[in-house]
C-alpha cells in the first residue's frame, strides 16, 4: 500500500469512529450530564481542573486554555485550571513518585464542588486513578475521557465520555478533542455567557 493510501485510510477510520460515537445514544447522555455538572459547579463558585498523560495533558490545558480564555466569542472567563506546571510535576515525581504528579496538586487546590476533568484513552493510567481517588476523597466529581475498554477509570468516574474502542489511541484523542469543544460550548450556553 502507498503511502497516501494509508494516511487516507486514516480519514475514513477517523469518521467511521466519528459516526460510531454520534449513533450512540448513551454518549448524548453522558456528554450532557457532564456538562450539566460542569455549569453546576461553576454556579457554585467550583472550578475544573484537568490532567492528562502526553497528548492527553495537551487536551487537559487545551480545555483549561478556551475556558479561561476564549472558544468562540467574548465572554467572561471560566475557571479551569490543568495540572501541566513543569516545576510542580518535576518536584513531585522526584520526592514522590510518578504515579502522585496529578493527585499532589488536587491535594493542594481541589476542594469539595469542584469538578476533575480525568483524560486517559487507556483509562489504566496510574497517575490518572490516584488523581481520582484524591478528588473523591475531597468530594469532587470526576469526568472521565477515555478510550478502548475505559479500563479501571469507567468504574471510578461520574461521568464517562468514551470513544469508541480503536486499535490506536489517536483514534480516541480525536473524539476526545471533539468532546471538550462540545463541552465548552454547552457551558456557555447554560451560563448563558
Amino acid at each position: 500500500m502507498d503511502k497516501l493510501s494509508v494516511i487516507k485510510q486514516n480519514f475514513f477510520e477517523a469518521r467511521e469512529i466519528l459516526d460510531a460515537y454520534m449513533n450512540e445514544p448513551e454518549n448524548w447522555k453522558s456528554l450532557a450530564r457532564a456538562g450539566d455538572m460542569m455549569i453546576e459547579c461553576i454556579r457554585g463558585g467550583g472550578k475544573i481542573l484537568s490532567c492528562g498523560n502526553g497528548g492527553s495533558m495537551c487536551d487537559a490545558m487545551h480545555f483549561a486554555e478556551e475556558m479561561t480564555g476564549r472558544f468562540r466569542e467574548n465572554r467572561r472567563a471560566l475557571p479551569a485550571i490543568s495540572i501541566s506546571d513543569a516545576s510542580h510535576m518535576s518536584c513531585t515525581a522526584n520526592d514522590y513518585g510518578y504515579n502522585y504528579i496529578f493527585s499532589r496538586y488536587i491535594d493542594a487546590f481541589g476542594k469539595k464542588g469542584d469538578i476533575l476533568l480525568a483524560i486517559s484513552t487507556s483509562g489504566n493510567s496510574p497517575n490518572i486513578l490516584e488523581a481520582v481517588s484524591s478528588a473523591h476523597m475531597l468530594g469532587m466529581k470526576v469526568v472521565a475521557l477515555t478510550g478502548k475498554t475505559g479500563g479501571t477509570l469507567a468504574s471510578c468516574c461520574d461521568v464517562q465520555l468514551k470513544a469508541p474502542q480503536t486499535q490506536w489511541s489517536d483514534r480516541a484523542q480525536e473524539i476526545h478533542i471533539k468532546i471538550i469543544h462540545s463541552l465548552i460550548q454547552y457551558i456557555e450556553l447554560g451560563l448563558e455567557v
